[in-house]
């Protein structure tokens, strides 16, 4: 139980339904979802869709999404809404064209978005409601308006120069030049239009109506390679979940092209040590994670791509041969000289929101447009922002995520849960890019090894690697940040708070929901 002496979050309780999100109108919009009837894919949805309008940095229709869901007593089902690249991109035509990487600005990280269709596909398949019922409250938020919100205006502040850059985005997303300021009342009538379209006609109205157009003949304005053809031909797929065990709980996350195999495997890593035996807040416990990471993430860089044109060996990963190969290099107090994982890391905009309904149906989702506001490129008469999720292709033949035709990308957003008995206890997910398995274990280690509840594992201090070393939070001590640096790690104090968190703890012998949102965010859990 947290210290009522100092500043934080109780978590939150309820019985019959409850979500976890970023933002206090997508939370409130999830919980009335399911006051009114609906099951917990139902209320994902909404939840995600109003995500889209009052978090436009963060996510949009314009992106990717995935999610696990898991009735109760049932296998859980995972779903990757990634989109893929234009069939028309093949090596042979980069390396004609002198590309040799692709960088934030090239137009060609724009892949087909996947969430429209991935929304739609679920809530046909596992919804009560219609796509034109759970869209209502999105379509309401950006015709009516909604007030801006410290950490959204923080972050949208940071990309005046972004948004310039493109006509579309100025269009939409400056006010006057400017980013809004908290207590703003911001209205989106293009996008609401674009919301009503697709609520009317379906994914048809994305894909292959008038949002299409003006999608193809934005993209094909600045070079890219997607045709209406390759919007047309776009559908996710259901995918089984892959999973480890620690202390006794089964955590569940999706296959590649997704990350999550790298959180089982850090997972993997640690069940080697016994973590409890060191302090939360220690260099100790931190530097046995960090190196657990470099580790995970440097078979990540090498080996995780689209399953369906490459084989990623995932059983050869999650083995107790490789944990245990990888956790003996691991030497307490000394980070390694030239430590592997430090490969390229991306921080990235997501939403994530964690949904169970009174069935103790629970759904973990994620959704994204990876950089803030994607790619920067938006559609000027729909107001459909463009992700860039192909900056996790390689120009490299002989790199298992070289760029190919009709391929998805190597992703970042990982969606999880935890499961006993076969059994959901929690969905949950850690927003924020490269750092989102490191996210997820360190949230679990919370729990499992040091007894904090879901809003005590989501408010702890976090670190992460990235190009410029250690960042750190300003929650972790001095004394432990010297520490660290003692031991070999490049230290400094993070830029920005790592991620976003959400969880609901699904208690089954009391009949009761435990929530948690993090305050890094503008967010909170409600139930009811």
């Amino acid at each position: 139980m947290r210290n009522f002496q100092l500043p934080g979050r109780s978590t939150v309780h309820a019985t019959n339904g409850m979500c976890a999100t970023s933002h206090p109108l997508a939370a409130q919009c999830a919980v009335k979802v399911l006051q009114d009837g609906g099951n917990a894919i139902d209320a994902a949805i909404a939840a995600v869709s109003v995500l889209c309008v009052v978090e436009p940095h963060m996510t949009g229709i314009g992106g990717d999404c995935f999610a696990i869901i898991s009735r109760d007593g049932q296998k859980p089902i995972g779903y990757n809404g990634s989109g893929r690249s234009a069939s028309a991109a093949n090596m042979d035509w980069f390396e004609n064209q002198g590309i040799t990487e692709l960088g934030e600005d090239s137009i060609h990280t724009v892949t087909i978005p996947g969430a429209v269709e991935g929304w739609a596909r679920l809530l046909g398949d596992h919804g009560t409601l219609s796509f034109n019922e759970v869209l209502q409250p999105a379509i309401g938020v950006a015709e009516n308006g909604f007030v801006a919100t410290p950490r959204v205006c923080y972050d949208w502040a940071t990309n005046v120069d972004k948004l310039e850059r493109d006509e579309g985005a100025a269009r939409h997303f400056l006010f006057d030049g400017k980013t809004p300021a908290v207590g703003d009342l911001l209205r989106f009538p293009e996008l609401a239009e674009t919301l009503r379209l697709i609520a009317q006609d379906g994914p048809e109205a994305f894909y292959q109506g008038v949002i299409a157009t003006d999608i193809i003949s934005t993209l094909t304005a600045k070079g890219s390679l997607i045709t209406a053809e390759d919007m047309a031909a776009h559908q996710g797929e259901y995918c089984e979940p892959i999973s480890t065990t620690y202390k006794g709980y089964d955590v569940v996350e999706l296959p590649p092209n997704g990350q999550g195999i790298t959180a089982l495997l850090m997972l993997n890593i640690l069940s080697r040590f016994d973590q409890s035996a060191v302090a939360a807040m220690s260099a100790e416990r931190f530097h046995q994670e960090i190196e657990a990471a470099r580790l995970a993430y440097s078979l990540n860089d090498c080996l995780v791509a689209d399953s369906a044109h490459v084989e990623v060996p995932t059983n050869q990963i999650l083995s107790a041969k490789t944990a245990e190969q990888l956790a003996e290099r691991i030497v307490m107090g000394q980070a390694e000289e030239n430590p592997v994982g430090l490969v390229e890391q991306f921080r990235s905009d997501t939403v994530y929101v964690s949904v169970v309904d009174k069935d103790r149906t629970a759904v973990s989702f994620i959704n994204s447009l990876y950089k803030d506001f994607g790619s920067g490129i938006v559609t000027p008469n729909t107001c459909v922002t463009l992700h860039n999720r192909g900056l996790g292709f390689k120009i490299d033949r002989n790199h298992p995520s070289c760029i190919g035709p009709s391929k998805r990308p190597f992703h970042t957003i990982i969606p999880g849960m935890v499961m006993q008995n076969g059994r959901a206890l929690m969905p949950f997910g850690v927003m924020g890019g490269s750092y989102q398995p490191m996210g997820h274990v360190h949230f679990l280690t919370n729990m499992f090894d040091f007894g904090m509840d879901v809003q005590e594992a989501i408010d702890f201090p976090r670190v992460f690697f990235d190009e410029k070393g250690l960042g750190i939070e300003d929650g972790v001590t001095e004394a432990i940040y010297q520490e660290l640096a003692k031991m070999g790690h490049t230290a400094c104090r993070a830029e920005k708070p790592w991620g976003g968190a959400q969880a609901i703890w699904i208690d089954h012998e009391k009949g009761t929901l435990t929530g948690g949102s993090d305050p890094r965010k503008d967010g909170l859990a409600l139930g009811y």
